[in-house]
């Protein structure tokens, strides 16, 4: 694919837009920013990147920008914008990120998504790989992005690659050797403007595979198991039922299937809490076999997985109370699994900005498994009408007051959880902010805590 002399829109510049602008310079494209900031918000990159021939509008997105590239590649989460559509009915052709890696790209990419559990599980067949000793690369949502690896990559490269709904929205021809599809639920609705749509975006992964491809299947979703169907061979992984081939729980133990069975691993070998993480793991096993990884690697591998940052991290415990951050629970669903991963009661710091989710999806969990409910940002008014009489509910105006408030609530040999079903837009700069912020605070009262009992 020749870029050079084209004129090329890149919408948002972030991590994933900077990347695009280095990789489209060396490739002699003429390179236009169009970004909502104002030019005072960025003023250090727009010196840089305009340093290396690029030009910026800056403040809002013009139409006649839009109209007059040849091609325009929107940044993960760019809302669809009336210049984007318009441009697209004009012939302008739209493209996300990984379409243009893949089109440069050598080497094998397996490819993840789902509404929950793609970063933990990118992040496992990623460390899996590396122990067995393969040329593996992290890329996408979790990493680098995945158009930062094309001059280097090489035919044995495996690029292990978590995929949004955002990112596949715009793709032609992009394909996976291997696709992990882990779960399809309600998210982004404020985005996608429907769950049709949305599903519709997680389903572009694999509409262009072959027969030489593969796919890895959640048996146990049956919008997900419905796509069995489509051209790539599939390997099915279940927590409910034997499937074959595929990967299942039999008793105790994850058991691997084709033409015999085969012992993988003892559930209480998973360090990661909850049964959600059970089929994470199981992806990751599907995965494992397709490429011909020893199951002693795979168990090793497995067992040493803590997980990751903000999904489910332990915290601390204070007076026999434990707290947890899930601030990566951005939606709905996510929150659900967490509630879910717990025998103990659960005092829960719900709230964010909204993405248009059904709050009225927690109320069973609500009644059985949460003892009170700390509201805190823009959503709580849509959560409190939501979640009426189900269960108590407080509301904190701060991080350190929702964490005082869950402390207070929770009796010894209970949880304080942080899973607040929303994204963290409304106060924090991302979910990974808010889920430092809790930590802080909640190490914050515990110093406090040890330091009046000093004195």
């Amino acid at each position: 694919m020749d870029l050079e002399g084209k004129n090329v829109l890149v919408v948002g510049l972030g991590k994933t837009g900077e990347a695009v602008c280095e990789f489209l310079i060396r490739k002699n494209a003429v390179v236009t920013v169009s970004e909502q900031r104002e030019a005072t918000q960025m003023a250090d990159k727009i010196k840089f990147w305009s340093e290396k021939g690029v030009k910026f509008e800056t403040g809002g997105h013009q139409r006649t920008t839009f109209l007059q590239a040849d091609m325009i590649i929107p940044s993960p989460g760019v809302p669809p914008l009336a210049e984007l559509r318009e441009a697209g009915k004009n012939g302008v052709e739209i493209i996300s990120e990984i379409e243009l890696a893949f089109r440069h790209l050598v080497g094998k990419i397996i490819g993840i998504t789902g509404t929950n559990g793609k970063s933990t599980t990118a992040t496992l067949i990623h460390q899996i790989l590396i122990k067995a000793g393969v040329k593996s690369f992290l890329a996408g949502n979790i990493g680098t992005p995945l158009i930062g690896f094309v001059t280097t990559s090489r035919d044995d490269h495996f690029f292990v690659t978590e995929l949004s709904s955002f990112q596949l929205e715009y793709i032609k021809h992009f394909r996976a050797y291997i696709s992990v599809i882990l779960n399809v639920t309600p998210d982004h609705l404020d985005w996608h403007r429907s769950f049709a749509s949305y599903f519709a975006a997680k389903r572009h992964l694999i509409e262009r595979q072959t027969e030489k491809d593969w796919t890895v299947l959640n048996r146990d979703d049956p919008l997900v198991w419905a796509l069995k169907d489509r051209p790539p061979s599939v390997l099915g992984f279940s927590r409910e039922k034997q499937v074959s081939p595929g990967c299942f729980i039999k008793d105790t133990r994850i058991v691997c299937t084709n033409e015999e069975h085969e012992d993988i691993m003892e559930l209480h070998d998973i360090l990661l809490p909850g049964v959600h993480n059970q089929e994470n793991v199981m992806a990751a096993v599907c995965v494992s076999r397709l490429l011909n990884i020893p199951s002693a690697i795979v168990r090793d591998s497995v067992s040493r997985f803590t997980g990751l940052e903000h999904r489910l991290e332990k915290v601390t415990i204070l007076e026999d109370v434990v707290f947890y951050n899930d601030s990566k629970a951005t939606n709905v669903g996510a929150t659900l699994k967490s509630i879910r991963s717990f025998d103990h009661k659960i005092v829960l710091i719900l709230g964010g900005r909204d993405k248009d989710g059904n709050f009225e999806m927690l109320r069973e969990s609500m009644s059985r498994r949460v003892k009170e409910v700390i509201l805190l940002g823009e959503s709580s008014e849509k959560i409190t009408k939501a979640l009426h009489n189900s269960v108590p509910m407080k509301t904190a105006s701060s991080m350190k007051e929702a964490v005082e408030l869950g402390f207070t609530a929770a009796s010894p040999g209970e949880i304080v959880l942080l899973a607040p079903a929303c994204t963290s837009f409304d106060m924090f700069t991302n979910f990974e902010e808010r889920g430092r912020v809790f930590k802080n605070e909640v190490l914050a009262m515990k110093d406090r805590a040890t330091a009046g009992k000093r004195t």
